[in-house]
């Protein structure tokens, strides 16, 4: 089908849709509906022995060594729970260094000898999984031949039951580790660099006073932004289907330039799916918020509410699941690419981070006065101190060669990591620097000067969409995540740092007041060395212009553009030394996150350059080539008449057809040359040779796509993707 039958087939079911029921059957509402299908605190309450209860809740809530005695007694609660809500398989599910969710399902049923099957699940099953380990990303921690890998049940994080037209699953959040006990995945790391964070923040509580800290953890809101794209059109884009992104695609004749998108009406027929999204993501106890109209035409977000950053991360991973799926069912496919569409904006993922518990609330909170909340300004300085020191590894938590098209233009955060701190903290830690803080810039009130509309307030400080490592209010954003990465990597990272950070602060108020200095005294003198020594990192102005590019330069705080700058700091002695001094990663583990990052790299980029190559040859190529044969035709045909003929459309196809078929020739050439070498020297080749290969073909390829008739084009074009929902 060409690609102008695609677009009228789209456009007559867009006419033709109606929605899906999606609304809440009988008299279901909304609250009674969440969390129906997760394995909760109140079910494990009405089905667990006290003593067991009490147990479990113990590890969850205060991270207590789990007790293995509980397993049965859980596990039997459990199945029987599952059985009833319909389950007949269960799952180990595990988050692989791929960056994706993978599961292994089991019956609950096995046959006995009088030829009937009796449901078993017993405690060993439910604590330990044994998956093949062979095949996943591991950089070198296993070798093919040795396959073994255990999953390992985490307590902390709920089981849920995943619906299904023909039969639903009992899903276990587990951890995935090798045989020697190295992590294999993402929420290992999560659970040590949590746990690490934990422990120092409850020695400056303590030291503050606080009696008997419960577990103190990090909290996280991850804010996700998405393409949609009518199914037509998906399915008629290899790109799309391969890679995620658009290989080629001139500009459409309007983009986002009115900014008439951002935050406008929702389409029907995308609303319909939203609702129909959010009611599967309610059953499963993931707390949906916000939903609403992006920057760019096509573009949405959902947005969920703050959760411990484990339970945050699992969620993502079913969020974006469940956005696949249900928009499949309204025939549009979801994408998360970081960027999609050339030209228009791109997707992130923001990370809302936070810490504290469920006693304290968030210990970023600053109050109305912040110059007198000690303990929220060493917190806050605790940030401070650990984005400056270890910004190179925050870049390199969010590089891929996704996100390369994304970071530093105008819808992301430069590559540069800074912190906004706004008008009221910024002067808060100016007077601090200076010897101490004395007042702080209150909130405000707005009069709009309509007589019935009410004074509003409002804050002591504007926000600042160009930071990378912002403050908001409550919490600080990591605006440079990718849409399509799992949160898991930056919160590791950010515990990490700030489990540094902490320790460093504990160590030396606990040092000060050992040595006899006023507590008071001793938090004063170390806010201000803090703000001295890594104040450089807190930039309040314009991310993006070119002045930041060389002041930040001035101030020392590194530039990493590309993901091959930024990989190389996971491997540095000082980023080595930090994960394994706070027992998150090992020496073998950080070589592993290296090596799988270039892999991952150079696997993207050469599959996109294959696809740029197939579809330039087989489809754009003739089609321009067949466009060149009407058009000569037509002149001839001309000519024989005696008419004298305009050869100006058929001049301006020749040079871009001229063009296409060179750049071919030299991405063709370049994909030869690659061969296969170590990760590094493979990376290398994608970026050097690869990269602007497939630019020289994209740019050919685009103007023709302004020259070549309509109906010959194969491909849908930016304006219908972007535009028919």
């Amino acid at each position: 089908m060409s690609g102008n039958a695609v677009r009228l087939q789209a456009i007559k079911d867009v006419e033709a849709y109606v929605p899906p029921a999606v609304s809440f059957v009988d008299d279901e509402k909304p609250g009674e509906i969440f969390g129906q299908n997760v394995f909760s605190k109140t079910v494990m309450q009405k089905r667990l022995p006290k003593s067991v209860y009490k147990s479990v809740i113990a590890t969850i809530e205060k991270g207590k060594p789990l007790d293995p005695m509980v397993a049965d007694a859980v596990a039997s609660a459990m199945k029987d729970w599952a059985l009833e809500k319909g389950a007949t398989h269960y799952a180990h599910v595990f988050y692989p260094l791929t960056g994706l969710t993978a599961e292994k399902h089991d019956s609950f049923f096995d046959p006995v000898g009088d030829g009937s099957a009796l449901a078993e699940f017993a405690g060993k099953t439910l604590v330990q999984g044994e998956p093949d380990a062979s095949s996943f990303p591991n950089g070198g921690l296993r070798n093919t031949f040795e396959a073994r890998g255990y999953t390992g049940w985490d307590v902390t994080s709920p089981a849920y039951v995943l619906e299904n037209p023909n039969g639903n699953t009992l899903c276990i959040p587990t951890v995935f580790v090798s045989m020697t006990g190295d992590a294999l995945d993402h929420k290992t790391p999560l659970l040590r660099s949590q746990q690490a964070m934990g422990v120092h923040a409850e020695r400056i509580l303590t030291l503050f006073g606080h009696d008997d800290v419960e577990n103190i953890v990090s909290f996280c809101g991850p804010e996700q932004e998405y393409f949609l794209v009518d199914r037509h059109f998906f399915l008629a884009r290899p790109d799309l289907l391969n890679s995620g992104r658009t290989l080629f695609g001139a500009k459409p004749p309007k983009g986002q330039e009115f900014d008439d998108h951002y935050f406008g009406a929702i389409p029907e027929r995308v609303l319909g799916f939203m609702m129909d999204t959010e009611r599967e993501l309610f059953k499963l106890g993931i707390p949906a918020k916000t939903r609403h109209n992006e920057v760019a035409p096509g573009q949405f977000e959902i947005a969920p509410m703050f959760e411990r950053g484990n339970i945050a991360a699992d969620h993502q991973q079913l969020l974006m699941t469940t956005l696949k799926t249900i928009a499949k069912k309204h025939g549009m496919a979801c994408l998360f690419h970081e960027k999609p569409f050339d030209g228009v904006n791109g997707s992130g993922k923001h990370v809302n981070f936070s810490l504290g518990n469920s006693d304290l609330g968030s210990l970023l909170v600053p109050g109305d006065n912040p110059h007198d909340n000690a303990q929220f300004l060493v917190f806050c300085a605790a940030v401070i101190r650990g984005v400056h020191k270890y910004g190179g590894l925050l870049r390199a938590s969010v590089a891929s060669a996704t996100n390369d098209h994304r970071l530093g233009a105008n819808e992301a955060p430069p590559a540069i990591i800074s912190v906004f701190l706004g008008d009221q903290l910024a002067g808060v830690f100016e007077q601090i620097a200076k010897g101490a803080a004395t007042s702080s810039k209150g909130k405000g009130t707005m009069k709009i000067g309509v007589d019935t509309l009410p004074v509003l307030p409002t804050d002591p400080g504007d926000r600042n969409r160009t930071s990378p490592f912002a403050f908001t209010g409550n919490r600080f954003e990591f605006r440079a995540p990718g849409s399509m990465q799992t949160v898991s990597g930056p919160i590791v990272t950010i515990n990490t740092i700030m489990a540094e950070s902490l320790d460093y602060i504990a160590t030396e108020l606990e040092t000060a007041v050992a040595n006899g200095t006023d507590f008071d005294t001793a938090v004063q003198n170390l806010l201000t060395e803090i703000i001295t020594n890594h104040g450089d990192v807190v930039f309040n102005g314009d991310g993006y212009s070119e002045n930041w590019q060389n002041e930040a330069a001035a101030r020392g705080l590194p530039n990493l553009r590309t993901t091959l700058d930024a990989l190389p700091e996971l491997i540095t002695e000082s980023a080595v030394e930090l994960f394994g001094k706070y027992q998150v990663f090992n020496h073998r583990e950080m070589h592993s996150r290296y090596e799988i990052g270039l892999e991952q790299y150079a696997l993207t980029i050469g599959v996109e350059a294959r696809l740029t190559l197939e579809l330039g040859q087989t489809s754009i190529l003739p089609a321009a080539i067949r466009y060149q044969t009407e058009l000569a035709q037509n002149v001839a045909a001309l000519k024989a008449a005696g008419v004298d003929a305009d050869l100006s459309a058929l001049e301006a196809v020749s040079a871009p057809l001229t063009n296409l078929r060179v750049a071919l020739a030299e991405l063709k050439s370049a994909l030869t040359a690659q061969g296969e070498s170590e990760a590094l020297a493979e990376a290398t080749h994608a970026k050097d040779a690869l990269l602007p290969a497939m630019a020289a073909v994209r740019a050919a390829a685009d103007c023709l796509e302004d020259i070549v008739a309509d109906d010959l084009w194969p491909l849908p074009t930016y304006q219908e993707m972007l535009y028919v929902l």
